[in-house]
């Protein structure tokens, strides 16, 4: 019995299993660290007009590293994706880089490194529906879409916590017609696994053809989104 416990304390610690279900903090960071990034998305905007009505897409990485201007060209895209950013962070700043712009449209893709940081899918879930209501209570005509946390090699044994989060924001989203959700984890497997052709050399971000299919998924999901 001991061994075993031993085993499982040791799991806990490598973070290859979760805590029991009833946790869904996890490990906790500071929003103040992005504070100089936000302060750089400010000062551009006090420089330049963004587009009205427009195709935001917000989030970590992913985000950022995706060409969103080039891969979008036709239509009024803003791009505030921020390093390895935590939904809760997203919810942090959204009065700052998500309300001002009055978006019609909003993508967002977090949870990754939620997950990562050992945050369980209640909280993900969670801290997604204080952005949509953060967001509504403002803009009550604004679609949302969640972009689905990506199966990827790097993280690949966090992928069940993964795709739980996903599968509670996929029902979330089928109750309300101004909420969206793209299926951007799919199309990145082969023989149900991550297909490294599409990725990095991290086994992480996304490469150029991994981006193609996820603007393959979005494209028609924004499009019907700005007609509605």
């Amino acid at each position: 019995m001991m061994k075993m416990l031993r085993i499982f304390v040791l799991l806990l610690l490598t973070g290859v299993v979760y805590p029991d279900a009833g946790r869904v903090s996890g490990a906790e960071v500071d929003p103040n660290r992005w504070e100089e990034t936000i302060r750089g998305f400010e000062r551009w905007d006090s420089q330049n007009a963004f587009p009205k009505d427009s195709v935001l897409f917000v989030g970590s990485s992913s985000i950022a590293g995706w060409k969103t201007r080039e891969s979008f060209g036709d239509l009024p895209v803003i791009n505030r994706g921020f390093g390895g950013s935590h939904m809760s962070e997203l919810n942090y700043y959204a009065e700052r880089i998500v309300l001002p712009y009055k978006p019609r449209v909003i993508l967002v893709y977090e949870g990754d490194n939620d997950v990562a940081s050992r945050k369980r899918a209640e909280r993900v879930f969670d801290d997604y529906k204080k952005f949509v209501k953060l967001v509504h209570d403002r803009l009550p005509d604004t679609h949302i879409v969640f972009i689905t946390i990506k199966a990827s090699g790097k993280r690949w044994n966090l992928w069940p916590e993964m795709d739980k989060a996903n599968n509670m924001i996929k029902e979330f989203s089928a109750r309300d017609e101004r909420l969206g959700f793209a299926d951007c984890a799919t199309v990145l497997l082969k023989d149900g696994k991550p297909n490294k052709s599409l990725f990095q050399d991290d086994y992480l971000h996304l490469n150029d053809k991994g981006y193609s299919r996820w603007t393959a998924v979005v494209r028609p999901i924004i499009e019907k989104a700005m007609r509605d």
